[in-house]
């Protein structure tokens, strides 16, 4: 277990390389970034004085490794707009990005692996092909438009959910519904496919004749092992998460990271959305690692795969 776990922690570290890597050759590919950062209609001497302050002007060899000098003490450069750290305004916006991420996944868990279960007991009958259209809804909306429905709905017809904000628990509701629909057809579709391809073994079937129910069957066995493909996609869905909550908090006026990448963008604060892209990149590699974990503990023989 050690081996194993000592390998996936040397390719993570890889892969977080090869990502601030890539962020930082396409932050100088797309251009001079010092031409982003300054204010419209800046003179020369500004545009120069900007980039000789970055560090702009030097050879990008000097730059690249003044660069992961940088990120190896936590500096991620000063914000353009605010004159702050702009690690210190991401982090500030990003328990409000984890709280609805975690709502949007309890969603996505809480119905999806249920509905899947469902599709799977009750394959090619009508109770499948009812809660099949729901997944197929799901997945087929824009999380935009979903949004919105919401909000025309449950807050202005209804009047039961606020608009926008937060503060209380209520506002999470319609941004966790929007946010983890298309998370939760995805947890039903592969929980339906991981279960009916277990409930086709031959050890269902010998248990079965041993007199054990259908339900001490799904249980005990097919459960844990329709568990592997749910950890993989639970994880994916977790960075999938952090990354759609642009959309969802533009639309409920969220404070979070995502509402963030936006606003920077706008002001052209380069350093802010550099810093959210690697968060969010880190967080993918991060949560892969840990479902990689998650399998060794379910499935031992995963440990012993070259």
């Amino acid at each position: 277990m050690l081996r194993y776990a000592i390998g996936r922690l040397i390719q993570a570290a890889v892969a977080v390389f090869g990502v601030i890597t890539i962020v930082f050759v396409v932050m100088h590919v797309s251009g001079d970034p010092t031409l982003l950062l300054v204010p419209q209609g800046a003179s020369a001497e500004e545009i120069a004085a900007l980039r000789h302050q970055l560090g702009f002007d030097q050879p990008i060899l000097t730059q690249y490794l003044a660069y992961l000098a940088g990120l190896a003490h936590f500096d991620f450069g000063i914000s353009v707009v605010q004159r702050v750290p702009a690690i210190d305004i991401v982090l500030s916006r990003l328990p409000y990005t984890i709280y609805l991420a975690a709502g949007a996944l309890t969603v996505a868990v809480g119905a999806g692996i249920p509905v899947g279960i469902l599709m799977a007991a009750n394959k090619g009958t009508l109770v499948e092909r009812a809660l099949a259209a729901v997944v197929l809804t799901g997945q087929s909306v824009p999380t935009f438009l979903s949004g919105i429905l919401l909000i025309l709905i449950f807050a202005v017809e209804l009047r039961w959910l606020p608009t926008s904000g937060v503060g209380s628990l209520s506002a999470l509701i319609m941004p966790s519904i929007a946010l983890g629909a298309l998370s939760m057809s995805t947890f039903a579709r592969m929980m339906r496919i991981a279960m009916v391809d277990e409930l086709g073994k031959d050890y269902v079937r010998a248990a079965r004749a041993r007199g054990l129910s259908m339900r001490a069957v799904v249980m005990r066995h097919v459960l844990r092992n329709s568990a592997i493909p749910v950890i993989t996609v639970a994880a994916l869905e977790i960075g999938n998460l952090l990354a759609g909550a642009v959309i969802v908090e533009t639309v409920f006026a969220w404070p979070g990271i995502g509402q963030l990448a936006i606003q920077s963008i706008q002001s052209r604060d380069f350093l802010v959305v550099q810093v959210i892209v690697l968060l969010i990149s880190f967080i993918y590699v991060a949560t892969s690692v840990a479902a990689d974990f998650a399998y060794a503990a379910i499935d031992p023989r995963i440990r012993l795969a070259r």
